[in-house]
């Protein structure tokens, strides 16, 4: 499961994710085609994965699975 996939799987949009998270919405699309990585603080990680509902395991799966997007 990719990012965009994680997201997509609680039906979020990305202007609700950049809006909890603090970040602008082209830079969650840019997670998700896997042309930048998150660089988050600690603050903005445990709102992320309290919002996609996930293990920071699960969150490091997905970051690789997009980053393999951008590969292809």
């Amino acid at each position: 499961m990719n990012l965009k996939q994680l997201r997509e799987r609680h039906k979020l949009r990305t202007v609700d994710v950049a809006s909890v998270v603090g970040v602008g919405e082209s830079t969650v699309r840019n997670w998700e085609k896997g042309r930048t990585i998150p660089t988050l603080s600690v603050y903005q990680t445990e709102k992320l994965l309290s919002l996609y509902k996930c293990s920071f395991e699960e969150f490091k799966v997905a970051v690789d699975e997009s980053q393999k997007l951008a590969l292809v």
